[in-house]
């Protein structure tokens, strides 16, 4: 629980110091030290007393000592300090898209205002037009983030949410003989509503007590004997039930959903003569046959085990009874990220260091892909400077011969469908990942397009963040994926999954019609970061839950067959 907590301030933190002006590269890197802390597998407590926070990703001296202060008090008493400083209700308008630290902060100075429905009616009046740099198309941009920002209550993304999960679990797991979440985050949707977590024990009073003390929770809403609810941060609500062993996988089947793969299931049992519930399975008279395990239920039914991100009736069980289930491609199988940002345009780090953190991950291959040179928000590069970082990259390549470095670049489509760079520069790189970064409100005609003819480039070896969504942010734009994957096919340009959890584009409704059109993919990870790195995750499952098998995955390839791929 220390890890999350930690992190949450860290952030808080970064929001805070954001909205004073603080330097940017203090602010950065509080939320880096954030996303460390949330992605540990060892508790926070543990690590100190080994004495190896300075160990930790983004961790030095300074913020080595915060986390040693809130371990031993409780608090940090910079944390608390900049809270009376700055009214806490200003993070929550910091939140709303098309309100930065700046525009909320003028705004507090001008009217004191703290809270979203004050600003909302703030925006109603012509009060605003009189702040310098407030026109009237600023304020419509303020109220559509309102509404957007409304939108989301309620809305968590799987990979917000999987790691509070995570740790819950792992908090729970010496009260308890078995410790699982369930519901849709098992099924590993982009977007979850709630946490599930199951508990079995004969003991459920020793559980339900730990269950309500953690220091995470903010609110308790509902507690019995052996069910309970309670809000943590940003209002995720965390359901606990515990039951007994002997129904532990009835019941993690019963609660991991959906609800419509449940009903096929259970009028499967009832034309077997079986009854299925959250208990067991049962013969007529009531006789238990199955339950303790979630594999014993479907081997009991005539089925095969139907993985979680499939269970969704969407052909899974006709697939499972005739034995057609996928062969769905597992995060074992992935050789090499061909996706990643350095210092050279808007990454965190050097070449070498994203390559390090590539071979502690045991990959094969990497494929440095900085942005292109229209791309200046992101520091793009010269058509010069992409040859030396080309350069640069294949000393790289001669220095570590555990792992292949390949030199590349995420070029920008043009509003024509022309390319950032011409074929000559093209030719001279070893993948090429393309990709729209403007122009999102071009009709569906012609960003089809764009994207069709960047296709046609021999060069093109895949479409980066296909629809260019932000999951709660932006929508994706108008394709005819008919066409695009139509043509993806004829060229073998591959689609990429990508694993940010605020991307996850494709999704996993598009990787499904992928693989029906025979077209191939990658997972990769935008990484911009180290952290990023811990992505993948959430790329493959995304791929799962649409059905993506091994062989339809271009980086499951050994380096010199991906290669191959497209000009086969």
């Amino acid at each position: 629980m220390r890890n999350l907590e930690i992190a949450a301030i860290f952030n808080q933190i970064a929001d805070l110091l954001e909205i004073q002006g603080a330097n940017p590269f203090r602010v950065r890197a509080y939320r880096k030290a954030a996303m460390s802390i949330e992605g540990l597998t060892d508790s926070i407590e543990f690590i100190a007393g080994q004495g190896s926070v300075r160990h930790i990703p983004g961790i030095g001296e300074d913020l080595a000592n915060k986390i040693q202060e809130y371990l031993q008090t409780g608090k940090m008493e910079f944390h608390e300090q900049l809270k009376q400083e700055i009214p806490v209700g200003l993070i929550k308008m910091v939140e709303i898209p098309s309100v930065g630290p700046k525009t909320a902060k003028l705004i507090y100075d001008q009217f004191r205002i703290q809270t979203i429905d004050e600003l909302e009616a703030l925006c109603k009046t012509e009060r605003l037009l009189c702040v310098p740099g407030f026109k009237k198309k600023t304020i419509e941009n303020i109220l559509r983030g309102i509404e957007i920002h409304r939108r989301r209550r309620g809305n968590y993304l799987l990979g917000r949410t999987l790691p509070i999960a995570t740790q819950i679990c792992k908090y729970l797991e010496a009260y308890a003989e078995r410790v699982a979440y369930a519901g849709s985050l098992r099924r590993m949707k982009e977007i979850v509503h709630d946490v599930d977590i199951l508990a079995a024990t004969g003991s459920p009073g020793k559980v339900m007590t730990a269950f309500l003390s953690m220091p995470l929770i903010d609110t308790v809403l509902a507690q019995g004997p052996t069910k309970a609810s309670v809000r943590v941060q940003d209002d995720l609500q965390v359901d606990l039930r515990v039951i007994e062993p002997k129904s532990w996988g009835a019941a993690m089947h019963y609660f991991t959903g959906s609800k419509a793969h449940n009903i096929r299931m259970r009028e499967r049992a009832i034309r077997m003569g079986l009854k299925l519930n959250e208990y067991g399975l049962f013969d007529a008279d009531d006789k238990p046959i199955a339950g303790a395990e979630e594999e014993e239920i479907f081997q009991k039914l005539g089925l095969p085990f139907i993985p979680p991100v499939l269970r969704e009736d969407q052909g899974e069980m006709e697939a499972a009874a005739e034995g057609t289930l996928p062969d769905l491609v597992e995060l074992h199988d992935i050789r090499g990220d061909l996706h990643m940002h350095t210092r050279w345009s808007d990454g965190s780090y050097s070449t070498e260091e994203m390559v390090e953190a590539a071979r502690g991950r045991g990959y094969q291959y990497v494929a440095i892909t900085d942005h292109s040179k229209s791309l200046g928000v992101a520091g793009g590069l010269s058509d010069e400077d992409l040859l030396r970082h080309a350069d640069e990259v294949r000393l790289l390549d001669a220095k570590y011969p555990d792992i292949r470095v390949l030199a590349g670049s995420e070029v920008d489509i043009r509003m024509d469908g022309t390319l950032d760079y011409p074929d000559e520069l093209l030719g001279k790189l070893d993948f090429v990942v393309a990709s729209v970064h403007t122009g999102f409100k071009q009709d569906r005609a012609m960003l089809t397009e764009r994207v069709v003819r960047a296709m046609q480039n021999p060069y093109v070896r895949v479409i980066g963040h296909p629809t260019g969504r932000l999951l709660g942010d932006r929508d994706g734009y108008d394709l005819d994926f008919d066409e695009v994957m139509k043509e993806a096919a004829r060229t073998r340009t591959c689609l990429e999954v990508n694993s940010n959890f605020h991307r996850l584009d494709l999704n996993d409704v598009h990787c499904r019609k992928a693989r029906d059109m025979g077209v191939h993919v990658i997972i990769s990870t935008d990484s911009h970061n180290y952290e990023d790195l811990l992505n993948l995750p959430y790329g493959v499952a995304t791929a799962q839950r649409g059905w993506i098998e091994k062989e339809r995955v271009l980086n499951a390839r050994p380096v010199e067959e991906m290669l191959r791929f497209k000009k086969e």
